[in-house]
């Protein structure tokens, strides 16, 4: 009934099938944001993620699902780390790599991998996409398939189908039906609430001028600098800046309505200089936060470009729940409660399978602590809508 096809470039299917498929509310999902990369080097041989993408068909060769899924010769860019797996693959005198991960690259934002539209038959789909997967990592003979950032359901099935689960820890945002951001503010505690008006005005007091363009309204100058401060962060911390800047410019042209810039300028002579800015993903409910820089620090510029500008324009526009990236404790004291991530996995070779899943149901329970233990310092009084609904695990599809 169903036949599972790869593409070795999301560019062999036309992107309003895929994006038929995705929904409007994965950017980093979109066929655009997806070939873009394909187009401009970011993905590829050099930075080891080979696209083979994944399309379930029915008899008429119709799409009725897909995965965005890649063949990968390292680790980079996914952000659920099994560097320590692929060590005891080398100490043991296996190989590691080549493996199949079912992710965005470079892009640690939860929610569907497996797209069906709003097809009625999603579950037969999904199990038939998960079966299928699996028999392609065994034809290819990988180490492993890997899928990662999934929704809630989407695990349960992985499961069903004897894919190891594996839980992580994010920091998100849920909007209440705010009207403001000073509504939002009511729901903390009067220290917290303090310490946000603090800092905002700490970064208006330094003169900087905080502003929100979207993707499809920010110049070529624009993207120029943000490019700039996009490479200097990663050389900051060590890391490989992948997205080019033309990657940039083409999302900008294409998919534009689903970007958002946030540019702080300071004065300067004859008008304005961008000393920072951070970029987000906008999805029909949801804000997704990706790269900050700047090239001068100033006192929480970070906090309210990175976080407190996107909790504005979210309650401006109606938006559900804000994503501002992987890690950091820090935003639980700006309104983000830990939130359950999930991926699971597949793993060929049974003398690892083992190990690992031991691990994977013990890492579960210290996550479950770690994620307990943070909710002890949420920033949101007893009373609150965030307290009294928990906010600690996505929503299912």
């Amino acid at each position: 009934m169903y036949r599972l096809t790869t593409l070795a470039s999301i560019d062999e299917i036309p992107a309003a099938d895929w994006n038929a498929l995705a929904g409007g509310d994965l950017p980093h999902l979109r066929h655009e944001f997806l070939a873009a990369m394909e187009h401009h080097g970011c993905v590829g041989e050099r930075f080891g993620w080979l696209p083979r993408h994944l399309v379930l068909r029915d008899e008429h060769n119709r799409p009725l699902a897909a995965a965005p899924c890649y063949l990968k010769f390292n680790s980079y860019g996914e952000f659920v780390f099994d560097w320590a797996w692929a060590d005891a693959y080398q100490r043991a005198g296996e190989r590691y790599y080549p493996k199949l991960v079912v992710a965005s690259p470079y892009t640690p934002a939860t929610g569907l991998r497996i797209l069906t539209g709003d097809n009625a038959e999603r579950p037969a789909l999904a199990a038939a996409m998960i079966q299928g997967s699996v028999q392609m990592a065994e034809r290819l003979g990988v180490s492993g398939l890997h899928w990662l950032f999934t929704s809630e359901a989407e695990t349960d099935w992985l499961r069903a189908q004897g894919l190891l689960p594996r839980l992580g820890c994010q920091f998100h945002w849920r909007n209440h039906g705010y009207d403001s951001f000073d509504a939002f503010l009511g729901e903390l505690s009067a220290e917290k609430r303090k310490k946000v008006k603090r800092e905002r005005r700490r970064v208006a007091e330094s003169g900087i001028r905080i502003r929100r363009a979207r993707g499809d309204a920010v110049t070529a100058e624009e993207w120029r600098i943000f490019h700039r401060l996009y490479e200097d962060t990663f050389d900051k911390r060590g890391g490989l800046p992948t997205l080019s800047l033309p990657f940039f410019q083409e999302i900008g042209r294409t998919m534009g309505e689903n970007l958002l810039l946030v540019l702080a300028e300071e004065p300067a002579h004859g008008g304005a200089r961008i000393v920072a800015a951070a970029f987000c993903l906008q999805g029909s409910r949801s804000l997704y936060g990706r790269h900050w820089g700047c090239f001068t620090e100033f006192h929480s510029l970070h906090f309210e470009a990175c976080y407190y500008q996107g909790l504005e324009h979210c309650i401006a526009q109606g938006l559900e729940r804000f994503e501002p990236g992987a890690q950091g404790e820090h935003k639980v004291a700006r309104g983000f409660l830990p939130t359950r991530t999930w991926s699971a996995h597949w793993i060929s070779d049974a003398r690892f399978r083992r190990p690992i899943s031991t691990f994977l149901t013990q890492e579960i329970e210290a996550v479950e602590d770690y994620i307990a233990e943070m909710n002890t310092h949420s920033p949101y009084k007893a009373t609150g809508p965030q307290q009294r609904t928990g906010a600690t695990a996505p929503a299912k599809p």
